[in-house]
Formats: structure tokens, sequence, C-alpha cells
């Protein structure tokens, strides 16, 4: 008997093994970025609702995945957990106070979490791109990780956060005694000469689901 969670699960699997968060796999299936999300699974009443088929359909096109494939999800027993959950939330929400703390490290509850493989920074996060300012590189929908305790080195792509508040990922050109020299992903976009004393802190990424 195939059963509601069976789908919603599968569904989570799907995102997860595309390295995307489920709002992720909505918002690349040309959804509202709401559409899976744990809230939508549930009508206010407390009936069961299921996804629409037509929203099955943009989501294995979007993935390139076949509807064998994921039936093959549905009757996985497979944990879609690794052996790490790592914080993220959206790249625009980073921007907001109280997200990070001087280190880099995310802080508050406001954040959401991707599943992850091991790695050895307890603070990595992830940033999940919205809009197209860093294409070619990341897409909208994709989740980058970002490690603030990683060495950042010439030519690393990095995420940059300002006293301001303000947060842009970025490539790195050269890093000075006093300023930082970055590039945009999108040519469409200009280079930054930043002051490091305007710098709260940069952190190098490290992974991101392509």
């Amino acid at each position: 008997m195939l059963r509601h969670s069976d789908i919603w699960r599968a569904l989570d699997r799907l995102a997860f093994e595309h390295g995307l968060t489920a709002s992720g796999l909505a918002r690349r299936a040309g959804l509202d970025p709401t559409t899976f999300n744990k809230s939508k699974r549930v009508t206010r009443d407390g009936k069961l609702r299921w996804p629409s088929t037509e929203s099955l359909a943009k989501v294995l096109e979007a993935t390139g995945s076949s509807l064998g494939q994921f039936v093959a999800l549905i009757d996985s027993h497979a944990s879609v957990l690794p052996r790490r959950r790592i914080p993220v939330i959206g790249y625009a929400q980073a921007g907001e106070p109280g997200m990070f703390d001087d280190r880099g490290r995310p802080l508050g509850d406001a954040w959401d979490e991707v599943a992850f493989p091991e790695i050895e920074d307890p603070g990595a996060f992830g940033l999940e791109v919205s809009g197209d300012s860093m294409e070619p590189s990341y897409r909208d929908g994709d989740v980058i990780i970002v490690s603030p305790t990683t060495s950042v080195r010439r030519g690393d792509r990095v995420v940059v956060r300002l006293k301001t508040g303000a947060i842009m990922a970025k490539q790195l050109q050269r890093i000075g005694a006093r300023r930082v020299e970055l590039a945009p992903f999108n040519v469409a976009h200009p280079k930054l000469n930043v002051a490091v004393n305007d710098m709260a802190w940069m952190a190098r990424i490290i992974w991101a689901s392509q």
C-alpha cells in the first residue's frame, strides 16, 4: 500500500541526491519554493495533502530523473540522512542581523538544514542561492557549503560578509594587508576592491550542489 509519507520521503531523498533542500528542489522545477515545505503536506484541518502529478513531473524533468528512479526511492528503506546535517539559509536572508557570530558561524533559529557528508569544520553552513547573480558558477536553488575555518587562498571561491551586514559570494583574486580584490561569478557584475577593515569575515566555499 502506497502511503502519503512514502511519496514525501522520496521527494526529500531526491532533493538530497541533488544537494538541495525541499524548497530548492521546488524552485529548480519552476514551482513555488514552498510547494514541498512540511507545512504544505497537511491541510489546516489536518487532512493529508499529496503532491500533484504536475509538480512531480516537473521535478523529474528538472533533475533528469525517470519515473522508475523515483519509484525506487519510494521503495528504498535507506535513510535520507548521512552522518551530519548542516545549517542552511537563503542567501538574501543571510544578510540580516543576528545570523552569524564574529567568526562567521551560524547563530539563531532561522536556519533550515541540509544533509551532507561528515566534514571537519563544526561551524560549516549552507547558503541557498537565489537569482542569477552567481551564474554560470551557481544557479538559482543551488546550495553552497561554506567553511569558516578552512584556510583561504588566491583563486578560491569565498563568501564575504561586510561589517555593514552585506554578504557576497565571489572569487578571491588578491588578498593584501589592507585590501582584498574580489571577482564576480557573473561577468555582468563589477569587480570589487574591499578594505580589510570593512570585512567582518571571509570564508571558503568548499562544496556546491550542481
